[in-house]
């Protein structure tokens, strides 16, 4: 489902694993502009206050979050986001730039790492041309970027839309 007024893949509740929902690490975020470029900013659920990924006094659990994001006004959101930290046992791995969001093709470079991954949550970015993957692991220092690559442990939160690759 897209969202009509922003273009952006509107979260599928239902499709988001278990392992994640029930985890007290929920924000909501809006797309807004910063120097000059759309940015994903984290937002404390039901309230104008931005989140931190950082500060666990910030996030929510699932429900409250969704529920947040559903009511729409006076608050819009534009979707649903998952913070990492170092109590959880989840490594998110952003793959971007590297889906076509009209044909759905996907960069071999990008291909290569997804079929890797043997047990996970593989779903498409928010924007439709990016892959986010969730799985158990560990990165050392809490996160990495290499070219198109991101991945991370704690300290940063990824935009969750559900829509499963």
């Amino acid at each position: 489902m897209i969202k009509e007024a922003t273009g952006l893949i509107a979260p599928i509740t239902e499709n988001i694993p278990e392992q994640l929902t029930e985890r007290p690490q929920w924000v909501c975020w809006r797309l807004e502009e910063r120097e000059g470029r759309p940015t994903k900013v984290p937002y404390v659920p039901g309230t104008d206050r931005r989140a931190s990924s950082t500060d666990l006094m910030t996030w929510a659990n699932f429900s409250e979050t969704r529920a947040a994001y559903e009511a729409g006004k006076p608050l819009a959101y534009d979707g649903l986001g998952f913070v990492f930290c170092s109590a959880d046992p989840f490594v998110g791995i952003d793959l971007d730039d590297c889906r076509d969001p009209d044909s759905g093709e996907i960069s071999p470079w990008a291909q290569k790492i997804i079929s890797r991954v043997r047990e996970g949550f593989v779903e498409i970015s928010p924007s439709g041309n990016g892959i986010h993957i969730i799985v158990e692991g560990n990165v050392h220092g809490g996160g990495m970027r290499k070219g198109k690559v991101e991945m991370y442990s704690r300290e940063r939160f990824f935009t969750i839309t559900g829509k499963r690759l």
